[in-house]
Order: C-alpha cells, then sequence, then structure tokens
C-alpha cells in the first residue's frame, strides 16, 4: 500500500510539474489577403461552416476550449493543429500553385465525402462543428466548382 501511495505522489508532482511547460498557440487574429475565403469571395454560408468545421485545425487562428490550458492534451492539440496546417492552410491558400490548389480541392471532397473531415475525434467534444448532408453537399458542390474553374 506504501508503493501506491508513493507512486500517486510521484505521478502527481509530475501532473503539476508539466503544467508549467508552456505550449506555442495558433493565434493570429490577422486575416491575411492570402485567405481561402477572402481569395475565393466564398459566400457566407460556406465560409462560416468552414471557419465551424475546419480553420481551428487549418488556419493560423485556433478558438481553443477551455481544457486546452491542461497538459498533457495541450500539448496534444497543439501537435494535432500543426499537422493539419502542414497538410493544409487556409490561411495561405493563394500562396497555393492551381496545381496544388487543385490537389486540395479534390482531398478536401473526398475526406469530406468519406467522412473523414472533420476528425470525429474534434467533432466528439466540438458538436456545432459535425458536417450534416446537406451542410457536406453544399461544401462538396462549392469545392467542386472552384476546382473546375482553375487553370493550370
Amino acid at each position: 500500500m506504501r508503493f501506491l501511495k508513493i507512486i500517486g505522489v510521484i505521478l502527481l508532482v509530475v501532473f503539476v510539474g508539466i503544467q508549467f511547460v508552456p505550449t506555442q498557440h495558433n493565434q493570429n487574429d490577422m486575416v491575411p489577403k492570402t485567405d481561402f475565403i477572402l481569395t475565393n469571395n466564398t459566400p457566407k454560408n460556406i465560409g462560416d461552416l468552414l471557419k465551424t468545421s475546419c480553420y481551428d485545425c487549418h488556419s493560423n487562428h485556433t478558438n481553443y476550449p477551455w481544457y486546452n490550458k491542461i497538459q498533457p492534451i495541450s500539448w496534444f492539440l497543439e501537435k494535432h493543429i500543426n499537422k493539419g496546417k502542414s497538410e493544409l492552410n487556409f490561411n495561405e491558400w493563394d500562396d497555393y500553385s492551381n496545381r496544388r490548389k487543385n490537389s486540395k480541392l479534390k482531398s478536401i471532397i473526398n475526406q469530406i465525402k468519406n467522412g473523414e473531415m472533420p476528425l470525429p475525434s474534434y467533432t466528439w467534444i466540438h458538436k456545432n462543428a459535425v458536417l450534416h448532408k446537406v451542410e457536406k453537399t453544399k461544401i462538396i458542390d462549392y469545392m467542386n466548382q472552384l476546382k473546375d474553374s482553375l487553370k493550370y
């Protein structure tokens, strides 16, 4: 029993100690000229869906939940956000070549169709980010329209 108490105290000290390790937050309030919504003159309803369901992980500004202040959750969130931004950053959209835009649009369409995005682990907590069938269709139709308008 004494051994379990020692382990418990050590775990508590480690847990409290890691709370002081800072993380780099993904918060930039400036919307660049290269942003997807701006450069494509995206309709408000589509832009709102993208901001709610995609921009937290795929832009330079994340609206963090209350639990992001707790380690190791904060580390997990930052790793996830950095990975998402490395795959697609809507704030840097206009810096992409047309070939890359086309590839990203195809990927967006396929991942929404297949229910891969937004991630189930994200929508489990962020219920407002769940895309319903009608919303998915609107986004997919819009992305197809953009894809068809790209010139190489």
